[in-house]
């Protein structure tokens, strides 16, 4: 097996297996392209089920000389570790030489978070008085009160939302479905929004579903969220950076302080590896539903 074969190989296993997006296929064929490179500029001849664990270190040796950080390290070596399970999967390997691999210690750096009475400062600011007013509430409280990523709170859909059962069913990253609890604040805000103020906006064909919409009918832009928060940013005198992802590190964050479980969160947020939702905390104790209702300041 070749290297263009293999990488080829990689490519649709990416696609069709993990359903990841376009630019992680891109990173992670990125990343087995520059090891490929690295073995023709060093004059290596060798495929990729000759790799040995030695040329591999001496591949992270080359990478640190030439200054890549400690997060460009760890992701490459994670895409090559990604690539050699493949070929292990597809028996071109007995073993993989990248098992071994070990990843550069990365600084934690914590996301900016609001503060309970900051995230109510913002929600203070929103003018009720107004269409748009009453559905920025309802956007800004759902977007707290279920962690979403901007992505997802823009494509929610109306059938999406199950009052029955107080869940949100979100299509996350690669196409994924998961159960956020939804919030009783949440909830009462999504009632008022839909009963008052969709029925009067002139819904655009293909819009319909659509949870969230414009004065025109039409679905929200991730830019048009950022600008609302902004504006209710000023408004409520804050200076910390605020975004929409800042909503989605505060939920998790007064999630964990509350005494959530950390498997719970992890869910909740639709984070493959524990490890991605460990920048929280450290802490450990029960699960998912029970966890929202007990713990979640907006419950």
């Amino acid at each position: 097996m070749d290297w263009h074969s293999s990488i080829k190989g990689f490519k649709g296993y990416l696609q069709l297996e993990k359903s990841l997006s376009e630019n992680s296929i891109e990173a992670y064929l990125h990343d087995i392209t520059n090891l490929q490179h690295f073995f023709e500029t060093k004059k290596i001849t060798v495929n990729p089920e000759n790799v040995s664990f030695k040329q591999l270190q001496e591949f992270l040796v080359f990478i640190i000389e030439l200054g890549i950080g400690a997060r460009s390290q760890a992701r490459m070596i994670s895409g090559i570790r990604a690539f050699f399970k493949y070929l292990l999967m597809e028996d071109a390997i007995k073993q993989s030489p990248a098992e071994l691999l070990e990843l550069p210690r990365l600084p934690q750096k914590l996301p900016e978070v609001l503060s309970i009475e900051e995230i109510d400062m913002l929600v203070n600011a929103i003018d009720l008085s107004t269409p748009e007013g009453q559905r920025n509430k309802a956007m800004l409280e759902t977007l707290y009160c279920c962690g979403l990523r901007v992505t997802e709170l823009i494509t929610l859909k109306i059938s999406d939302v199950i009052f029955e059962e107080e869940f949100v069913r979100v299509i996350g990253k690669g196409n994924k479905q998961r159960l956020v609890p939804l919030g009783k604040s949440a909830e009462k805000y999504i009632h008022i929004y839909l009963e008052t103020i969709r029925p009067q906006i002139p819904v655009q064909k293909g819009m319909e579903d659509i949870l969230f919409l414009n004065r025109r009918g039409r679905g929200m832009t991730r830019e048009m969220v950022f600008l609302i928060i902004q504006d209710l940013k000023k408004k409520a005198g804050l200076r910390k950076k605020i975004s929409p992802h800042t909503f989605r590190h505060s939920f998790a964050t007064h999630l964990v302080e509350g005494g959530a479980d950390l498997r719970a969160v992890q869910e909740m947020l639709g984070h493959e590896s524990i490890t991605t939702t460990e920048i929280y905390t450290h802490i450990d104790r029960e699960y998912l539903r029970d966890a929202i209702l007990r713990f979640h300041p907006r419950k």
